[in-house]
This record gives structure tokens, sequence and C-alpha cells, in this order.
């Protein structure tokens, strides 16, 4: 063997032979890949968009594999990793498909910035809680609720609104010092 053996005939360097995986990767992936498949198909809607989610998430626990193996669950831990990449996925895909909208509310939303769209669409689509959109996003609730209110400022002229209007009946609240 010599050192050309690992070029191909135009001299370009071959891949060689691909890394091998730990084995105790594999085991985790062929244990969980069609559970994690059917979860991100629920979700995505097409097998496509499940298996590019699921392919995204898989790299992401590789790259994480050691770490992970010292968690005391394991499968708690790639679950969530796994959860995180399919609402990415959904949110993703979601503000592509706002992006071609007529409608002035959904050019908006598009063209929000990715954290205020990804904030507003879960708590204001999805219901979520600011403590489970912080879980997912990696903040803290409050800049959950920061995000929000930034993106209703933007969103407010496409719902014919200004971004500091009171409602009627509602008060002012008072602060501790105010009262005295």
């Amino acid at each position: 063997m010599t050192a050309n053996d690992d070029l191909f005939e135009d001299d370009s360097p071959s891949l060689g032979a691909p890394h091998a995986l730990p084995l105790e990767f594999e085991a985790h992936y062929i244990t969980n890949q069609e559970a994690y498949h059917q979860y991100a198909l629920v979700h995505l809607k097409t097998f496509e968009a499940a298996e590019q989610a699921v392919h995204r998430a898989f790299i992401e626990i590789l790259r994480h594999w050691n770490a992970l193996l010292t968690e005391s669950n394991l499968q708690q831990q790639t679950w969530a990793i796994v959860r995180r990449v399919v609402i990415s996925q959904a949110l993703l895909d979601a503000q592509a498909r706002l992006t071609t909208s007529d409608h002035p509310v959904h050019k908006a939303l598009a063209k929000l910035p990715p954290k205020q769209f990804d904030a507003v669409v879960l708590r204001g689509w999805m219901n979520k809680s600011a403590e489970d959109i912080a879980w997912y996003m990696g903040i803290t609730p409050s800049t959950v609720d920061y995000h929000c209110r930034k993106a209703r400022e933007r969103l407010a002229p496409a719902l014919g609104r200004t971004s500091r209007t009171k409602r009627p009946g509602t008060t002012t609240r008072k602060t501790k010092n105010q009262g005295e």
C-alpha cells in the first residue's frame, strides 16, 4: 500500500472508510429511530420533513453522546433533543408557509426575528406556558415575555393597532410607592 492509495484517479483525496459510530449509539438508534420518526411524522405531517428532523436529532445526539452517557436518564435526555428538533422544524416550516401568504398578519409574522416568531407562535397558537417555551428555547420565562411583547409591537401595524394602546375598562397598576 502506498501513499497514493488514498487518492482517486484524478489525484483528489478519497473520503476513506467512514468513522465507526459508538456501539451504544448504534443500539440507541436502532431501538428508538422508529418511535422518533412516528413522533416527528405526527407533528410535521410529511415523511420527508419527519425524516429530516429525525436525522438532525440523531446528529445532535451523536454530537453530545459522551455527555449524554453520563446523564441519569439517557432516554429522557435524547427524547428532549428529538422534541426540540421537531418543534424547531415545525416552527421553521410554519414561518416558511407564512412568507407565501397575502394576509398582512401572516406577512408580518414571517418577518419577525426567529426568537420572537418562536415565542409568539408557541404561546399564541400552541397555547404553551412561558415556562414550557423557556425550556424549549433555552431562555428564562421573563425573556419569553419580552420576546412576545416585542413581537406584539412589531405585529401591531398589521393588526391595525398601535403598539401601546390601552384597552377600555383597564386601569394602570399602582406600584407600592404610588399607593402611599
